[in-house]
């Protein structure tokens, strides 16, 4: 049973789609879309009584915790994800009735909750459009040498929000100095050097790292130190 002998645990049932051909250990029947692991070996779901609930995709959050209070059992289904390593969240088991309940629920207040998302869509974007814009000033702190729109792109790509970028961990959040130069140096070995082009030629990323390098360094030492030249070449007599 690789890839089934240890799925997350959870506060109740869980059940698992599995990647490859499953049949169940009880009854035989497969092969299986959904199944619950017990003792290593596969059950479908009949065998592992939770064959009268019903299958509710992720994607409504409040369709979701919905209708696992109104059902009396329901069970959260995952998959393996092979690239990534771990079991990523599918949807969720619940009882039909639960499920028609939750539905009535959320038709009653949809109005409210659109007008809800609408309010916290803007609160978000002048939220990202204020963090920007600190992101960007602190990277002309830094590199004052770095032109202003060139900033403000770096900052603007760095922070978009869900991107998973340097920008939007604690540290980007936080402005760290560490995080800021991380963001300036990714742009700068993209935009102004052929790190892009060697990846393209199959040249291997930690590779194409090492040979511009030397480049990515020059630009960055450029731009902090162009503030300290036009002081020295503009002060008088």
């Amino acid at each position: 049973m690789a890839g089934l002998v240890t799925p997350p645990t959870s506060g109740g049932p869980l059940a698992v789609q599995p990647l490859r051909r499953r049949h169940c250990a009880e009854c035989r029947g497969g092969p299986l879309t959904m199944l619950v692991v017990e003792g290593g070996a596969p059950r479908c779901l009949d065998c592992a009584d939770l064959g009268h609930l019903v299958f509710l995709p992720r994607g409504d959050t409040a369709l979701t915790r919905r209708s696992r209070e109104e059902s009396a059992l329901s069970a959260v289904v995952v998959r393996f994800n092979r690239r990534k390593g771990r079991y990523e969240r599918q949807g969720v088991l619940v009882e039909e009735a639960g499920l028609a309940r939750a539905e009535e629920r959320c038709l009653a207040d949809a109005e409210a909750r659109r007008r809800r998302r609408v309010r916290d869509a803007r609160r978000r974007a002048v939220e990202d459009v204020r963090f920007a814009e600190a992101f960007a000033a602190e990277i002309r702190r830094l590199f004052p040498g770095c032109p202003e729109e060139r900033a403000r792109a770096i900052a603007s790509h760095a922070s978009l929000r869900g991107s998973g970028r340097v920008g939007r961990s604690a540290a980007g959040r936080a402005l760290s100095e560490g995080a800021v130069v991380s963001a300036v140096a990714a742009s700068v070995r993209h935009v102004d050097t052929p790190y892009d082009a060697l990846l393209m030629s199959g040249v291997t990323r930690h590779e194409a790292r090492r040979r511009i390098s030397g480049g990515v360094e020059a630009v960055l030492r450029g731009w902090r130190v162009l503030e300290m030249v036009e002081e020295v070449t503009q002060a008088p007599g």
